[in-house]
């Protein structure tokens, strides 16, 4: 019998879900066509209107406005407010950062620009780190040298604004505005209450009696060894904020401790009697005070510069053959290219053989700002950094943060130049699993069993389903005592110290940038300038024989917006529906890309 071919028909049920499926992909790639070209275009009317930005000519009696209430980041892309694109960027969740690269280069201009008469800070709530404000504050100490004036305002201030606004020759706060000045606090969130509930028990592993990330998985509240760092290093932060406004105010620091100790300072009339402010007033009267410092009549408009403005006005540098090269690096260190907020390994091993294989650089400096993270992803960075350190000197210029394995990039350098108030240190390794088959059981009812090809299969989960044996729990100590040892060898031969004792400022201990270079785990005090400073110096360059080049390339906002858009979008949507539960869920992403072994500090300590 003849074999009849098998025929499947179409019932006209499948033939709408054929339809439903073509027409919904078509539909969908019409709708990122038209966002692409839409942004293309968009991209292509703010580049033209802003190509003509170069060419802005300043009033000859012009004041630089900072407005330092945005996020500020290491560098920023020079095209962050094309016209046209920023609110489109904003509601990707992709919202306008300022560069510290930008701020500084901007005041550094304005210092010898004669159509700049002065500078008028404008001053908010700001979450950035002591060490970015204190970069700032020290380019507007050296702006002063001009004799131009600096007059600051704000409605409401934390000391960490107040630690800028400290150094103008005029300090407005609105009379009715409100300034902190009670000191440095500091405060964890633990879940071990909410983990006991759940039924989530955290398998922790780690080496030093200081290493306090694993904490809030462990205890309700800070052991006393992390209790007693942290008041360590407030107490330093603190006193290095002291000592420099009683210097910019001419105030005895003693009495300013006094002040802040006591809250002595809780009216708008009590920063006056303890001269903390110059006076009280409000904008308009502000605005009169600008006026007549630059001559101007009542009725005119203030020749006001916005940063963004000059920042696009400042000149390039003189080419130069000869190179120095800063690499910019920010954020949690993860294995692979990274996104954004984060240090990606490959991503930076790229920037560190690019300039090591360039004959123009002559040297380096690496720019840290980080909590720490991946272990594996820290030395595999630090390992580049030791080739491109056997061809040219790599100074380590650490920011706000550079702990843990922000620490472990850093120590690799021929120099490292931290700020008094950097958080660093952090030499210290842990990790983290947790046992979830009880929750997963008792709340939803979901069980569990195994099949494997060995005892020991299924220990590298990051969620655990069943109880570790002792064996287990062993293998994976001697795995993060293995990494300890590491570390603090690598640490000791580029500190030049024997690894016994770098030890004795390991065990996860927490510094301040001043504590330190007292130690020995950095070698000078300094920001940005100072680290260039060195590295020319290292490389026997002369002021002027160099130019700066910096690095990684900064990506064009049309392309951040198709690379990051709905990433950040999430993020942005997350905050605002959260509120303060956002940093709960924010920790558990974090927590949820953790490599098993982490050198990292406390993913989250406010200090305000």
């Amino acid at each position: 019998m003849e074999q009849q071919p098998i025929v499947v028909k179409r019932t006209s049920f499948g033939r709408g879900i054929l339809q439903f499926i073509k027409y919904m992909f078509a539909t969908a790639a019409g709708i990122w066509l038209f966002l692409f070209l839409f942004l293309f275009a968009v991209a292509l009317i703010g580049m033209a209107v802003g190509s003509g930005s170069s060419t802005t000519v300043l009033d000859e009696a012009s004041i630089l406005k900072l407005d330092l209430s945005r996020p500020i980041v290491e560098q920023a892309p020079d095209d962050e407010e094309i016209p046209g694109m920023s609110e489109y960027a904003s509601l990707a969740g992709l919202e306008p950062k300022d560069g510290l690269v930008q701020i500084l280069r901007s005041i550094k201009n304005a210092k010898t620009d004669d159509n700049i008469k002065g500078i008028y800070l404008q001053l908010a709530m700001q979450p950035c780190g002591w060490a970015t404000h204190k970069e700032i504050r020290d380019a507007l100490l050296d702006f002063k040298q001009s004799k131009k004036f600096i007059v600051a305002y704000s409605e409401i201030m934390s000391e960490s604004e107040y630690y800028l606004a400290s150094v103008a020759d005029k300090i407005y706060l609105n009379p009715e505005g409100f300034m902190e000045f009670d000191g440095l606090h500091a405060e964890i969130m633990f879940f071990k209450g909410a983990f006991d509930k759940l039924g989530v028990k955290p398998q922790i592993f780690r080496v030093g009696q200081y290493k306090s990330a694993v904490e809030p998985f462990l205890k309700d509240k800070m052991s006393d060894e992390n209790r007693y760092q942290v008041t360590e290093y407030l107490n330093s932060l603190y006193g290095t904020f002291l000592a420099e406004v009683a210097a910019s105010r001419n105030i005895n620091a003693d009495s300013l401790r006094i002040t802040s100790a006591e809250m002595l300072a809780r009216k708008q009339e009590d920063l006056l009697k303890y001269r903390l402010v110059d006076a009280l007033a409000y904008y308009d009267e502000v605005e009169a005070d600008l006026r007549k410092r630059i001559g101007l009549e009542a009725d005119k408009k203030l020749p006001f510069v916005s940063l963004n403005t000059y920042k696009k006005t400042v000149l390039p540098e003189n080419y130069a053959e000869t190179k120095i090269a800063i690499i910019t690096t920010q954020g949690d260190i993860v294995s692979g290219k990274g996104g954004d907020g984060e240090i990606g390994s490959e991503a930076v091993v790229a920037e560190l053989r690019k300039v090591r294989l360039d004959k123009n650089i002559k040297a380096v400096v690496l720019r840290v700002n980080s909590p720490g993270g991946s272990a594996l992803a820290s030395d595999v960075m630090w390992r580049e950094i030791q080739l491109l350190k056997k061809e040219k000197p790599v100074v380590a210029s650490m920011s706000d943060l550079a702990a843990s394995g922000g620490y472990y990039m850093s120590m690799g350098c021929s120099k490292i130049v931290a700020l008094p108030n950097t958080i660093t240190g952090s030499i210290g390794i842990f990790g983290m699993l947790f046992q979830v088959d009880e929750a997963m059981r008792d709340k939803l009812g979901i069980t569990y069993d195994h099949v494997s090809t060995g005892k020991m299969a299924g220990l590298n989960s990051a969620l655990l389903t069943k109880s570790l044996s002792a064996s287990e729990q062993q293998i994976i100590q001697d795995m993060i005592n293995k990494g300890y040892e590491t570390f603090t060898a690598k640490a000791a031969q580029g500190r030049n110290m024997t690894q016994d004792e770098l030890k004795k400022y390991a065990s996860g201990r927490v510094w301040t940038g001043l504590q330190a270079k007292e130690v020995g785990l950095v070698d000078e005090l300094g920001g940005l300038d100072k680290a260039i400073a060195v590295a020319a110096e290292l490389a026997k360059l002369k002021s002027g024989d160099y130019m700066l080049k910096y690095y990684p390339f900064q990506k064009p906002l049309l392309e951040r917006l198709l690379d990051t858009g709905s990433e950040t979008m999430l993020k942005k949507g997350m905050k605002e529906k959260l509120g303060v539960v956002y940093p709960l869920w924010s920790n558990y992403e974090k927590l949820s890309k953790m490599h098993p072994v982490q050198t990292r500090m406390l993913l989250d300590v406010p200090t305000h």
